[in-house]
């Protein structure tokens, strides 16, 4: 629909600030969430599709090129900008350059030098059943002819959001999600994302901020084919990026009959499996359920870039049990495929159980459980409220005391203030977050840059916080919540997936934590000072 109102305007010539969209309201993909047309000029040698893509981007692509124009190096650029924002685990570099260089990593043969199977070499595929049959826990051997191999889990999203959508088609998701996949989808496809908008608020004891339920699902669904839009597919992340949150079986399986009742493809993204660091913490794939509601229309994917740290390394796989979508799929390997040398080291990598029980997992689970320790517990002495879960490489953290007026415009400008302070961070809108004031920080970080990097945060809060108060004391009859929630009342370190706020169960930390977030959250402090009892 995108490309055909910037078609409608005559091609190659006019200023892409011509273009109009739709409210949100009326439609489920919010064109301006992703694109950056501001004195934009279209450029005669591309085409209307070509003008859209260059101009397809956001905060992310923004700070992610500036950051590689200044990268923090503790010795050549100390000044330079220390990356939260990327999701990369920069923990185990050490292990895997050491695995991945040994003698058994080195062969060149003829048929790794040849065009594979497109597909993947059988090899390969034969190797990614295996892990999966192990790791997935699946209650039977899962078969190398439903596994797909393709350079990454974008180019996954992509090969099939176009053999299952038509162009103008969309695919349910709910917000926030990982914002890539928006490019995805779209780029390639012309396919929109219909969202399944959720919130922080805590209805029930047995709720959890942003929590997806089968009604939010049904709801999304009813109002897009309301409005005419026709929705072929789901997407569900598990581990949940940025929240962290792990879908329980039930849930998993509730999500699954809705919608096998609504004939709906699933999709699901299961690549940060490997990387629960807490032992209490469970995850289930979808490939270790009993039974699927629907196999034929159950798609999941996964990939070694995040679990095994080697995000460079460009791998990801999909297992269908439906022989049409993997062909159809397969014919786009052409474009997406994974060179043979790479495919004959991840099978070897995947192939090292010992080593990958033993040595990696263990030694990745327990860094990433202390990284994770060290920024939460910095963000408790900072009273920041944040979702406390054990899975992921992110942190999804409350900044709305920090914006006055809890617009999207003014999490940009806080967003764009941590930039200027050399630090990136992912804001909300970036995820589609229907809430100002969220962030997510990635922490699978060294600890002299994750020490730097909260410093740097630390400052920007406290003079944001200052601000506020000088503001206060210049309209002292205006309240400090006005246009903003209260975050004190929706979330407040929330420690397991399955326990809200409870304070039976709250450590001291987390205690201790409330307490300095609601005396600086509460108006008290100020309004009895010192002075005013004198």
């Amino acid at each position: 629909q995108a490309l055909s109102e910037i078609e409608g305007m005559g091609g190659r010539g006019s200023n892409l600030q011509e273009m109009r969209v739709r409210p949100l309201a009326k439609r489920k993909v919010d064109m301006h969430s992703f694109c950056n047309p501001s004195g934009f000029q279209r450029s005669p040698y591309l085409s209307a599709r070509g003008n859209f893509a260059s101009v397809f981007q956001g905060s992310t692509e923004e700070g992610y090129k500036a950051y590689h124009a200044d990268k923090y190096d503790e010795d050549k650029n100390p000044n330079g900008i220390i990356n939260f924002g990327t999701s990369e685990n920069k923990l185990c570099f050490d292990l895997m350059s050491k695995r991945l260089t040994q003698a058994d990593m080195n062969l060149m043969d003829p048929s790794l030098l040849q065009y594979p199977d497109w597909k993947g070499h059988l090899f390969l595929r034969e190797e990614v059943a295996r892990f999966l049959t192990y790791y997935c826990k699946a209650p039977a051997p899962l078969k190398a002819e439903n596994v797909i191999v393709l350079n990454g889990c974008g180019s996954l999203f992509s090969a099939l959001a176009t053999v299952l959508c038509d162009p103008g088609e969309a695919i349910l998701i709910a917000t926030p999600f990982y914002g890539g996949i928006t490019q995805s989808i779209f780029l390639y496809g012309n396919v929109k994302l219909v969202y399944v908008c959720l919130d922080s608020k805590i209805t029930g004891t047995s709720t959890r901020p942003f929590q997806l339920t089968v009604e939010k699902l049904e709801k999304a669904l009813q109002d897009a084919r309301a409005e005419g839009v026709t929705v072929r597919a789901l997407i569900l992340l598990n581990p949940q990026n940025p929240l962290g949150d792990i879908y329980s079986l039930s849930e998993l399986r509730d999500y699954l009959e809705f919608a096998k009742r609504h004939e709906l493809h699933v999709i699901v993204d299961e690549i940060y499996m490997l990387s629960v660091f807490d032992e209490s913490a469970t995850f289930h794939s979808v490939l270790g359920m009993d039974r699927l509601p629907d196999p034929q229309r159950t798609h999941v994917m996964w990939g070694i870039t995040k679990d095994f740290a080697v995000s460079g390394i460009r791998f990801g796989t999909l297992y269908t049990e439906n022989q049409d979508v993997a062909n159809a799929v397969a014919s786009l390997c052409y474009f997406h495929g994974v060179c043979g040398p790479v495919q004959h080291k991840v099978a070897q990598l995947l192939r090292d159980r010992d080593w990958i029980n033993q040595v990696y997992l263990r030694a990745n689970h327990a860094r990433l459980k202390a990284a994770h320790t060290y920024v939460t517990d910095e963000l408790k002495t900072l009273g920041v409220p944040f979702l406390n879960r054990n899975a992921g490489f992110f942190v999804w953290i409350d900044f709305r005391k920090y914006l006055k007026t809890g617009t999207f415009e003014e999490e940009l400008l806080l967003w764009k203030r941590f930039l200027d302070n050399k630090v990136l961070l992912s804001c909300g809108k970036a995820f589609e977050c229907s809430e100002p004031g969220w962030f997510r920080i990635i922490f699978a970080d060294k600890t002299h840059r994750l020490q730097l990097g909260m410093q740097r945060i630390r400052k920007v809060l406290e003079e944001r916080e200052q601000e506020i108060l000088a503001e206060e004391k210049e309209q002292p009859c205006q309240s400090d919540q006005d246009g903003k929630a209260d975050s004190t009342d929706e979330v407040i370190f929330v420690s397991r997936h399955q326990d809200p706020i409870c304070a039976s169960s709250s450590s001291l930390g987390d205690l201790i934590g409330l307490l300095q977030q609601q005396m600086r959250s509460s108006d008290w402090l100020q309004k009895n000072t010192a002075e005013q009892f004198a």
